[in-house]
């Protein structure tokens, strides 16, 4: 599909600079076009824009901003990721599908596991090496406890980097 568009759940500024900062320092270099992040759709139509336009923001107007802890490291085969648990961002991702229903992408059908990519496109041994010495790194973080999404923000991929279409921040009351 030419141009679609990727829906993800924004962070915490604290998180992200720390997830960012993660992701300069083990992400291949050539191939980090985007910030850190957590998907929650990788492909919606082009055709879709008007409808998600109108939505996204009413949901976002109606939902408290979902909850989200660090529970540890996601192996991605030949990449690494912070692996989130986000029931609440879980349930709002449900209801996004279930108002697109018909419309989704064969990928976008299954429920995610939430996480942050840190690094991808590497060796298996790479990736297995930058797992075995996150604990430490990550233990600040676990400790910490809940944080909260803030936004859900809309892009476009065209490519390479993506092209922000519009960011839905949180601001009802309305918890899932």
């Amino acid at each position: 599909m030419a141009d679609p568009f990727i829906l993800t759940a924004a962070l915490p500024t604290d998180l992200g600079a720390w997830a960012e900062g993660l992701r300069r320092a083990h992400y291949p270099v050539e191939k980090n076009r985007l910030h850190a992040h957590v998907t929650l759709f990788h492909s919606f139509a082009p055709s879709l824009l008007d409808e998600l336009q109108d939505f996204l923001p009413r949901i976002a107007a109606e939902f408290a901003a979902p909850e989200g802890v660090v529970s540890g490291v996601m192996d991605l085969g030949k990449g690494t990721a912070i692996a989130l648990k986000a029931p609440q961002l879980l349930s709002l991702r449900a209801a996004v599908a279930e108002h697109f229903h018909g419309s989704l992408t064969a990928q976008d059908l299954y429920e995610p596991r939430p996480h942050i990519t840190i690094q991808n496109k590497v060796t298996k041994e790479e990736a297995r090496s930058l797992q075995a010495s996150l604990g430490p790194v990550l233990a600040p973080w676990i400790a910490k406890g809940r944080f909260t999404f803030p936004a859900l923000d809309l892009w476009q991929y065209r490519g390479g980097p993506w092209d922000k279409v519009k960011a839905c921040s949180f601001r009802g009351h309305a918890r899932f």
